[in-house]
C-alpha cells in the first residue's frame, strides 16, 4: 500500500490514509506513456482543412475551346486541376480519420503511471473534503493559497458535480474540473497539479477496479 498525506482546510496535515500501490506506484514506462499520449492526442483531433476535387467544383459542363487550331494545350473542362480554380489532387479531405489504437490496458496502465508520476513529484494534494458555502472567487483563492501549490495549472478532480466548487472556479483561467470517472490522460498531463479530496480520491481508485 502506499501512503498519501490528507491535508485539513488551514493546509496543514491532518492523517494519512493509504491508497493501492497498483494505481499509484505503477513502474514508469516512457515509451507507454509517450504512445499514449500520442494516441489521446490524435483521438481528439479533428479533420477541419477540405479541399473540392474535380467533381465537386461547379461549372465545366462546356468544352472552354475547340480542340484544333488555337495553339492551347488539348482542355475538356475548366474543373480540371491543371486549371485555376478547378478541383485539387490529393488535397486534405474532412473525412480524414487521424485516431489511432491503444488497448484498454495500456490506456489504463499509462493513466496510473501518470498519477503515480504526481504522487512521487508531491504534485497529488489531497484535501479531507473539497466545499465552499457560497460561489465566490475570492473565497477559493483564499483557499488555494493554504496548500502547497506554486504557479501552475491545476486539475480538480471533484466527487460530484458541485455548482458553488464549480462556479468560483469559472474565472480562475488556470484551474479545470473533472469528475472522476471524466478524468484523462491530457489534462493530467497538460496539469501542474492534481487537487481532489478523500471521496475523490476513493472514486478514483474504484474505476480502476479489476483493470490491469
Amino acid at each position: 500500500m502506499t501512503k498519501i498525506k490528507v491535508l485539513d482546510t488551514t493546509g496543514k496535515v491532518g492523517k494519512t490514509i493509504e491508497v493501492s500501490s497498483d494505481i499509484f506506484d505503477v513502474k514508469a514506462n516512457p515509451q507507454l506513456l509517450s504512445q499514449a499520449i500520442k494516441a489521446a492526442r490524435a483521438n481528439r483531433r479533428q479533420a477541419i482543412a477540405h479541399t473540392k476535387n474535380r467533381g465537386e467544383v461547379s461549372g465545366g459542363g462546356k468544352k472552354p475551346f475547340r480542340q484544333k487550331g488555337t495553339g492551347n494545350a488539348r482542355a475538356g473542362s475548366i474543373r480540371s486541376p491543371l486549371w485555376r480554380g478547378g478541383g485539387v489532387t490529393f488535397g486534405p479531405r474532412n473525412n480524414r480519420n487521424f485516431s489511432k489504437k491503444l488497448t484498454a490496458k495500456m490506456g489504463s496502465k499509462a493513466l496510473k503511471m501518470a498519477l503515480g508520476e504526481k504522487l512521487r513529484n508531491q504534485k497529488l494534494i489531497v484535501v479531507g473534503k473539497l466545499r465552499v458555502d457560497e460561489i465566490s472567487t475570492n473565497k477559493m483563492q483564499a483557499f488555494l493559497e493554504k496548500l502547497p501549490i506554486e504557479e501552475g495549472k491545476i486539475l480538480f478532480v471533484l466527487a460530484k458535480t458541485n455548482i458553488n466548487l464549480e462556479l468560483s472556479m469559472a474565472n480562475l483561467s488556470y484551474l479545470k474540473t473533472v469528475l472522476p470517472s471524466g478524468l484523462n490522460l491530457i489534462d493530467l498531463i497538460n496539469a501542474d497539479y492534481l487537487v481532489t479530496d478523500e471521496e475523490g480520491l476513493k472514486l478514483i481508485e474504484s474505476n480502476f477496479e479489476g483493470k490491469k
